[in-house]
């Protein structure tokens, strides 16, 4: 049986560790009919907001309430200063790497990376050989997933790059428990988050294109129907820009322009919310309805900034996630602060034969998967549903990478029975313009099913406030 690191209990004694023993008094004084009340009132108030996530394929309907957890996950000071090093420097580095693989491609030429790893990448795009965008960032927003696993150690999981999402829930779960419990964050130095749409916004003025001192920025979603559309709609109204849809912008003379009741203005910043085949029916999918005419011709003269850049997932890719250490070496002469998880990657002979062997002990996922679809999590799974990842493994190795089955730390979650220890992770969201940035915690994510170790909201998954501690 694993053993489980607890965030709110030492595994030596079972006491309770120094950063929770504040929240652990405040909760024992709490009668248990105050705090269903309260449940029931944030799952209420959240419904009134819209705040939903919609599940592909679900045929209970197209929106889902995202079930959010009263019990915070909270991070001593000191940690949280260790991880956020250890952010910056992965960032940084992956910046750098996706800038070299489409200009010199110096870590190619070392050896580092082989070539067929990028440009069989389904990521990665031609289009952006050689072309400079502004202060040369390409994942302005990046969500790395860390989880906390054996004795306590962090590990990044993975690097989201392209449309990381999720922002939304970490400020509206702050904003439900400083409505719940005020007198929590009276008793408790906890470190604020609510800045993070200026934060956004200064980030995306940073890097408007050369010459733009007052720029326009916009918000560019795919329309309601997408599963983050609230996010969508909550940052733009936050950052107090325009929401838009591909159909109200539109290019002439090397420039894209919004349609307005005033008449048509100048955009200068799309923070862009779908994938690059959707952006340019010209460039890309012919089929896309979603997207403007002419973009990527105005993003290749430098006269509009997209972000994220487009061609940022090739370093998103479970395929690539394996080089990340080697980059920050090679890029930035510094060692990782942040571990990976060891990753076999099944393209490669020997790495296939050890994964075929352990199927039963493995997660096995795609490389260009998400949303914890198309994976395989080897204790949880049947002698039938192993046999059949057996197949496509065999089928199309260099489609896969696998991993160890870590033993996720576990945090007190109330669930039916009561409280009981579930598995979570953390998406802290990442800023890079002038300076790299973020707001100190992130989205905590919780698999709310026993023994579940997969955290997704479209699997089931809940969230929690995140605390970092200011002292």
């Amino acid at each position: 049986m694993p053993n489980f690191f607890n965030e709110m209990r030492a595994d030596t004694d079972g006491g309770v560790r120094e950063h929770y023993r504040e929240f652990c008094r405040w909760l024992e004084q709490q009668p248990p009919e105050t705090i269903e009340r309260k449940r029931a009132e944030a799952d209420l108030m959240f419904r009134r907001v819209g705040i939903t996530f919609a599940v592909y394929g679900d045929d209970a309907g197209t929106e889902r309430l995202i079930p959010f957890d009263i019990i915070p996950r909270i991070i001593p000071a000191g940690e949280w200063t260790q991880l956020q090093t250890g952010l910056v420097q992965r960032v940084k580095a992956l910046n750098m790497f996706i800038h070299d693989i489409y200009h010199d491609q110096n870590i190619i030429k070392a050896g580092i990376i082989p070539a067929e790893q990028i440009y069989r990448n389904a990521q990665y795009r031609p289009e952006m050989q050689g072309i400079s965008v502004a202060s040369d960032i390409y994942a302005h927003i990046a969500g790395v997933d860390i989880v906390r696993a054996g004795a306590g150690e962090f590990y990044v999981l993975e690097d989201n790059l392209r449309v990381p999402s999720g922002v939304s829930y970490m400020l509206e779960d702050r904003k439900m428990m400083m409505r719940l419990f005020p007198e929590l964050f009276a008793r408790n130095k906890i470190a604020p988050v609510d800045h993070y749409p200026d934060l956004l916004l200064d980030n995306l003025r940073s890097v408007a294109p050369m010459g733009v001192d007052d720029p326009t920025i916009v918000v560019m979603t795919p329309g309601m129907y997408n599963s983050a559309y609230f996010e969508h709609a909550f940052l733009a109204q936050q950052m107090g820009v325009e929401l838009v849809e591909g159909k109200d912008l539109f290019v002439a003379d090397n420039s894209v322009y919004m349609r307005t009741t005033h008449g048509p203005r100048r955009v200068d910043v799309i923070y862009r919310r779908l994938d690059d085949d959707f952006l340019d029916p010209l460039a890309f999918r012919p089929d896309s309805a979603l997207g403007v005419p002419g973009l990527l011709s105005v993003y290749r003269a430098g006269r509009v900034t997209l972000a994220n850049a487009i061609g940022t997932g090739v370093a998103d890719d479970k395929s690539i996630y394996p080089y990340v250490p080697d980059m920050i070496r090679f890029y930035l002469s510094e060692e990782p602060v942040l571990n990976n998880v060891p990753t076999y990657q099944c393209r490669k002979k020997e790495d296939l034969a050890f994964t075929l062997a352990h199927l039963p002990d493995l997660v096995v996922k795609e490389v260009h998967g998400a949303g914890g679809y198309g994976m395989l999590v080897g204790p949880a799974s049947t002698k039938e549903q192993i046999e059949d990842f057996r197949k496509r493994l065999l089928a199309r190795p260099d489609g896969y990478i696998a991993q160890p089955t870590l033993a996720l730390s576990n945090c007190p979650t109330f669930v039916e029975s009561g409280v009981a220890p579930r598995h979570i992770d953390l998406r802290p969201f990442v800023l890079s313009g002038k300076t790299i940035s973020m707001v100190p915690g992130g989205l905590t994510r919780v698999a709310l099913q026993e023994g579940s170790l997969v955290v997704n909201s479209s699997q089931g998954g809940g969230t929690k406030d995140t605390w970092i501690l200011e002292r």
